[in-house]
């Protein structure tokens, strides 16, 4: 699939093509099938123009355009159509959308037409378009006719078109540049829509009834390119710079004409450490200074005046020292621009109760979700056992994580010798199929409810109102932390439980550990993103100030989407097949042949898909004492026998294992 990309380094997979596989088990024979194929978790570009007007009302004050990759013709017209319609909410102006302008948007770039993307309550069930990965640019028409031997196909246009414009072939992945273009055997410059046309000189894997998609207007792009020709988005500066004889260089620097308050009234002052000297010939010059100051190409500022106090007769040892006065200058300027920008978000939690209340009981009963009990008197029996533990203890701590609690499992069979610890998804405190499975685990280990990376608004409401429930009946010990929310969300439970932080916290550096400790984490998952020289380095600076924990064994999870590719839909839905809910095992396989399993989960429609390979780290010094062992589907005995290698190093072999990150230059 990729590696995470946290880092700026996605391989985009999301744009790769694979097939969906469903593997039932049914009286102990396994079938297999392929239930769908094509870029199936590849999303349609998003278009937010009829939400806009409730997103400013909601308190929006930035809009960002995504625009990684494209060109600068394609931010033009984004931004000139949004800025159009920002402006007539800010206006109070009629509210129509131009579907000209939808169609401007989606000629210059779409992926399959557009999607809202989560901004809709109902479900999207077209988040996804799964038949092609990049631009489709706008429908021509199709293949009416095709002359192979002079390359000429006929086509009835939906779409007008121009010499000069690109079009595409359902069937190839060429891009064609229309050179010849006729209408009734006559050479046109273009043509409108509704026109029967013959476009020439076209030859490839095309067939009659082939849809044709226009990728580029030129008309489009020239009127593009025009609208930004000369535009300069330099903020204007001036400076004063002094060069005495035996005194520091001192540069002023101020914003010229500044008309908005953000730019009002700022005066930069630079001292130089750098004396200049008496020149024995070729002295420095006014015009030479203005030229080494004036070299701003890569900021978002321009020196429009520069007046220069220069005593004749004087020699710069160093030019490059006027360089570092103007950087210091303009780092100066730029701190102070960005020290006035204050964003306050005022957030009314009552209102916000008030919705998840509405909500919450209508959630439960959808979901069939426990309604928890306490019994204190099984609490008592949980608490002696937990501190009664008699086993022969490791030279690590090994905890495991189960991504997945079997209800048949006999669970009360887990190795005690090896496993100190157990971290359980907090949806599996909430079935009530999971009871006795959970009462096996909290009854013979410390246990540890494991926070999903996605807590969304109504599912909120639910943790809120079980959790207390939650922690008496089953002896919870404390809680893993998979987002800075959870540290809100759990506030009150500090004092009394431990908080561990998950891996999901991207805690790769000392700076982001201290952070977390400081916020009152007792323990830190690091990133399975680092190397083994990071995580040496870590664990020497760290040593003693805080437990940090490795894990050594598991099947990663590479993307967590906010869609079931089961449902093929962001939410759930009436008419559903609801895969989710049976024991069938679902995988994508990618174009190479590997298989990466996917985990629904029905309750918050949150899906996520693992490494096809699993990370199996042994014999590695990194004086980490604290391992950890994430399992999805392997039985008590492997659970056992995983332990026993994680804990006393022993090597597990197979194809299916790979070293992770470990001895990767991150």
């Amino acid at each position: 699939m990729g590696v995470l990309g946290n880092r700026g380094r996605c391989a985009q997979p999301c744009r790769l093509p694979y097939e969906l596989l469903e593997k039932k088990e049914i009286n102990h024979k396994v079938s297999e099938k392929i239930i769908d194929k094509g870029y199936l978790i590849s999303p349609r570009d998003l278009c937010s123009l009829e939400y806009l007007p409730q997103l400013i009302d909601a308190g929006v004050k930035c809009f960002k355009i995504e625009g990684r990759l494209k060109s600068p013709e394609y931010v033009a017209i984004v931004t000139r159509i949004y800025r159009k319609y920002i402006d007539k909410v800010l206006n109070d102006e009629e509210y129509v959308i131009d579907e000209e302008d939808k169609l401007e948007l989606k000629q210059i770039f779409n992926r399959g037409e557009f999607s809202t993307g989560h901004l809709s309550n109902s479900a999207n069930k077209s988040l996804i378009f799964k038949e092609k990965p990049n631009n489709m640019g706008l429908y021509l028409g199709n293949v009416a006719g095709y002359n192979k031997l002079k390359g000429h196909i006929k086509i009835l246009l939906n779409q007008p078109i121009s010499v000069g414009d690109t079009i595409n072939f359902e069937n190839e992945n060429t891009k064609y540049n229309v050179s010849e273009l006729m209408m009734n055997n006559a050479n046109m410059p273009n043509a409108k829509n509704g026109d029967k046309v013959v476009i020439g000189r076209m030859k490839g894997n095309i067939h009659i009834g082939d849809k044709i998609y226009k990728l580029s207007s030129k008309e489009q792009l020239t009127k593009a390119e025009k609208s930004y020709e000369g535009e300069n988005i330099k903020l204007p500066l001036e400076a004063s710079i002094k060069i005495k004889n035996n005194e520091p260089i001192t540069m002023k620097v101020s914003v010229q004409n500044a008309k908005q308050n953000l730019y009002k009234n700022i005066n930069v002052d630079i001292s130089s450490s750098l004396i200049p000297e008496l020149a024995k010939n070729n002295p420095i010059t006014k015009e030479r200074i203005i030229s080494q100051i004036s070299k701003t190409t890569n900021t978002p500022f321009e020196f429009k005046e520069i007046n220069v106090e220069l005593e004749e007769g004087l020699f710069i040892p160093s030019i490059k020292e006027l360089n570092e006065i103007r950087r210091m200058a303009l780092t100066k300027l730029e701190n102070i621009i960005i020290s006035r920008i204050k964003r306050n978000a005022q957030i009314d939690e009552e209102k916000l109760d008030r919705v998840y209340d509405k909500y919450t009981k209508s959630f439960l009963n959808k979901y069939s979700l426990n309604e928890v009990t306490i019994n204190t008197e099984n609490n008592k029996n949980n608490t002696e056992k937990n501190t009664s533990l008699n086993k022969e203890k490791c030279d690590k701590e090994l905890v495991a994580y189960f991504n997945i609690i079997n209800p048949e499992y006999d669970y009360s069979k887990l190795s005690k010798k090896y496993i100190d610890s157990v971290y359980i998804p907090l949806r599996y405190f909430m079935r009530k199929e999971c009871t006795e499975a959970l009462k096996q685990i909290t009854s013979n280990f410390k246990t540890y409810i494991y926070m999903p990376a996605i807590i969304k608004a109504n599912y909120k409401n639910v943790i809120k109102h079980s959790l207390e429930d939650l922690i008496e009946e089953y002896n919870i010990q404390g809680f893993v932390v998979s987002s800075l929310g959870d540290l809100i969300l759990l506030e009150k439970y500090k004092r009394k439980y431990e908080l561990i932080g998950n891996f999901t916290l991207n805690c790769f550096n000392t700076t982001s550990i201290n952070i977390f400790r400081s916020l009152g984490l007792s323990k830190i998952t690091l990133s399975p993103e680092l190397n083994l020289e990071d995580i040496t380095n870590i664990h020497n600076t760290e040593k003693g100030h805080i437990p940090l924990e490795l894990i050594v064994y598991g099947n990663v999870p590479v993307m967590k989407m906010n869609y079931c590719v089961l449902g093929v839909s962001n939410k759930c839905y009436p008419d559903c097949m609801m895969r989710c809910r049976t024991n069938n095992k679902y995988y994508l396989i990618d174009r190479l042949g590997f298989k990466f399993r996917i985990l629904p989960d029905n309750v918050q429609t949150v899906t996520t898909i693992f490494n096809s390979k699993t990370t199996c780290i042994t014999h590695i010094e990194t004086g980490i004492n604290s391992l950890r062992i994430d399992l999805l589907e392997e039985s008590i005995d492997e659970i056992n026998e995983i332990a026993k290698a994680s804990s006393t190093g022993a090597k597990l072999e197979g194809k299916q294992y790979t070293y992770g990150n470990l001895n990767r230059e991150v």
